[in-house]
């Protein structure tokens, strides 16, 4: 896929990022990429190995409500940033998000397709066992309530009712994706000059096919400047 640029001749581009790039990746919306939903179509994958021990390997068994509001600091190899979700713009997207992070999900998860003002993508497990585990997990869509604002937390989609594990932070005020059913649930309330500085030197060069199959494995062979989430815990309003 072509490098994008937000200016109006890229526009169609950039929606189909949003919907193909989440089309392989975790739950049938695959690769829950930002801009990738228009094609979500993942090669196969060879049969998933039994998971390490952990509480985010069964699905099944994370549907908690989450809190109206509560906050997740996510701490990074480029620093700390924090996000406050707000349940009743995107139920179904808020009680996911905050299910894994509670579950401890997001430990060792790469930044995978950073592509500056427009958005940074992550959210596919890096053992490939886990994100197996995930790529069926569709949650139900919720209604857009709010705009794509810079800043907002957006589940990457490859169409209708295939949200998994994949989001993205908007770099820029994306009120195109709105009408695309990008429903946004929570924002960057500190922190947003160190989402600002992942390394984005891979563009969205790295291949959601090979990550999921692969992992982490590959992404830091192939492309070892790319950053990740370390950690992400819930820092208030939720337990």
């Amino acid at each position: 896929m072509n490098k994008l640029i937000l200016n109006s001749l890229c526009v169609f581009s950039l929606l189909a990022f949003v919907s193909v790039g989440c089309s392989q990746d975790n739950a049938g919306s695959t690769t829950n990429s930002v801009a990738a939903a228009v094609t979500n179509q993942a090669p196969a994958l060879p049969a998933a190995v039994p998971a390490a021990a952990g509480s985010f390997d069964d699905p099944t068994k994370l549907t908690a409500q989450a809190p109206e509001t509560f906050r997740a600091k996510f701490e990074t190899t480029k620093g700390a940033f924090t996000v406050e979700i707000t349940r009743s713009l995107s139920p179904n997207g808020a009680d996911r998000f905050y299910n894994l992070v509670r579950s401890g999900f997001f430990k060792d998860i790469a930044f995978f397709r950073v592509l500056p003002g427009f958005m940074v993508q992550f959210g596919i497990h890096g053992d490939p066992a886990v994100s197996a585990k995930w790529r069926g997990a569709n949650i139900s869509d919720d209604p857009v309530k709010t705009t794509n604002a810079r800043g907002t937390l957006t589940f990457a989609t490859a169409g209708p009712g295939t949200r998994t594990t994949q989001l993205f932070i908007n770099y820029a005020d994306n009120a195109f994706l709105d009408g695309q059913g990008f429903s946004p649930f929570g924002k960057v309330v500190e922190g947003m000059d160190v989402v600002d500085k992942i390394n984005s030197d891979s563009a969205e060069r790295p291949d959601q096919g090979e990550i999921q199959g692969e992992g982490n494995k590959y992404l830091k062979s192939a492309f070892p400047n790319l950053d990740y989430i370390k950690s992400a815990t819930i820092v208030s309003g939720g337990k």
